[in-house]
């Protein structure tokens, strides 16, 4: 068989639909929406602050903490069970290495930033939703960074290789699918995340992260119109 049409109309290298804001939860020190189809993610940034108990406080460095959690109803298959689980966790820290590179944490010792990352509704992707929301979040809040991060998934469903999979092409039942996320440093060019789920060729892997290169400078686009927009209004309202 072959997989010869998306279940979406897409093409094969084609991103879904995009939308970002910031500033969108006024109580936090940083905030960001992320949406890509039908996943959406909001993210709020709070610090760097001091960090208690004190036992935990590092004297050379700051402290980065990731929550992330899918809210009960919000995906396309079960139920998600509320409260901290497993997979939430492993994200977390996914997100968490997936940030950092991006942030020099020596100018907060005995500091810690916060990054609460919900996600109301998802349809796949959510890791990579969640790192692009945190990165516009973070800048939100005013923290020096080298670079935004974009996120994107990658992969391959059957015999093809695409970009951005969604819920139907991670279920798909006719071939074999591999869903490699990855998260890139647009203006290094350096990749910080690299996961893989399935099978994929060394041909079809080289092809995907290339593709996964230009989308995540086209996410990144998106990225930097939402931070120059809140600015951009902040001015007029002056």
């Amino acid at each position: 068989m072959t997989y010869s049409k998306r279940s979406d109309g897409r093409k094969f290298d084609e991103l879904r639909e995009m939308e970002a804001k910031v500033g969108v939860i006024k109580r936090a020190d940083g905030s960001a929406m992320f949406k890509i189809g039908k996943t959406t993610a909001y993210c709020a940034v709070y610090g760097p602050r001091n960090l208690y108990p004190k036992f935990l406080q590092n004297p050379l460095k700051g402290t980065l903490r990731v929550n992330y959690s899918m809210m009960p109803f919000s995906g396309s298959g079960n139920r998600v069970k509320p409260g901290p689980n497993r997979r939430a966790r492993e994200i977390s820290l996914v997100i968490e290495k997936a940030i950092t590179p991006v942030l020099d944490l020596g100018e907060f010792p005995n500091s810690v930033i916060d990054i609460f990352i919900e996600l109301p509704q998802t349809d796949a992707g959510t890791r990579c939703a969640g790192i692009c929301a945190a990165s516009m979040a973070l800048a939100d809040a005013g923290l020096a960074m080298t670079d935004l991060v974009a996120a994107v998934s990658v992969g391959r469903v059957d015999d093809k290789v695409v970009v951005d999979l969604c819920y139907d092409e991670e279920a798909y039942p006719d071939g074999p699918v591999a869903d490699v996320p990855i998260a890139m440093l647009p203006n290094s060019g350096k990749i910080s995340l690299l996961q893989m789920d399935g099978e994929i060729s060394n041909e079809q892997l080289v092809k995907a992260l290339k593709m996964g290169e230009v989308a995540c400078k086209q996410i990144y686009e998106v990225q930097k119109a939402a931070l120059k927009d809140k600015y951009k209004s902040t001015g007029d309202e002056d």
